[in-house]
């Protein structure tokens, strides 16, 4: 709904975007109190939000990530101008989809006051310094990339966010040494770390460089530039042995593919 009450003092717009009522208003209650935001609508479902941010072409949007109708993540995707969006959700298993968006930045509830200011503090540089049409240009850009990715014309991945010790941080995929799936989630081995990803091998053999990543096993796809050698083991399998000296098996039909590989 859009609010005609709402005063124009505040220098930019924003609108929230929440389903739940409770914490719909307790983040109003926070927003209104920032001076130099102006609250212009507020919305519970995702075609309710796709409607009033196209109207309202605000600044700056709080987006919930799990709404009726529409996700979060498909609201960006579908409205015609994309905002500033500070996502917020009680799940960081979307954080990764989240950053590919171009979010701002990306509130984990419930957060208090305090990380709320950081990430107001955030916006407001961006938006002060003209930060927000950047911005917008490469949400555009990650939406169309995911609209080639349907059609089976995207580029290869180059970066994706992981959080590591509370933080979300940059993960270049030519750090990648391999991929491990465990259950619902992959575990991503880069420089010494191993980051939980919820995200599924398939989803990664799809965007990573398929000259550079090969999937090895279904629970396996490892980057070839980390591999030292293949060794041929019983049952016709090849072992793969990676520069850490970590040993993985392929299975019979990845191994059939691997020995027409030249390393």
């Amino acid at each position: 709904m859009t609010d005609p009450a709402v005063g124009a003092l505040g220098r930019h717009r924003a609108v929230i975007v929440e389903d739940e009522p409770i914490a719909r208003e307790a983040l109003v209650a926070l927003v209104a109190s920032v001076p130099w935001l102006v609250i212009v609508g507020t919305a519970a479902t995702g075609p309710e939000a796709v409607t009033l941010i196209d109207r309202e072409r605000p600044d700056l949007v709080f987006l919930d990530i799990e709404l009726p109708g529409h996700s979060g993540l498909e609201v960006v995707r579908r409205v015609t101008n994309p905002p500033l969006v500070i996502f917020t959700t009680a799940y960081d298993a979307h954080a990764v989809a989240a950053f590919e968006l171009a979010a701002l930045d990306y509130l984990l509830k419930p957060f208090g006051a305090e990380r709320l200011a950081t990430a107001l503090e955030r916006a407001r540089r961006t938006l002060d310094e003209g930060g927000a049409e950047l911005t917008r240009e490469r949400a555009e850009q990650a939406i169309a990339e995911g609209a080639s990715e349907r059609t089976g014309t995207a580029e290869p991945l180059t970066r994706f966010f992981v959080r590591d010790r509370g933080k979300l941080v940059l993960l270049w995929t030519r750090e990648i040494e391999r991929l491990e799936a465990d259950d619902d989630y992959v575990r991503v081995f880069a420089k010494g770390r191993a980051h939980l990803v919820y995200l599924t091998l398939s989803d990664f053999e799809r965007r990573l460089d398929p000259q550079r990543f090969v999937r090895i096993h279904r629970t396996h796809l490892v980057n070839l530039d980390f591999v030292s050698h293949l060794s041929p083991i019983e049952g016709g399998r090849i072992e793969v042995l990676m520069r850490d000296g970590t040993r993985l098996e392929a299975s019979r039909t990845r191994s059939r593919e691997l020995r027409g590989l030249t390393l």
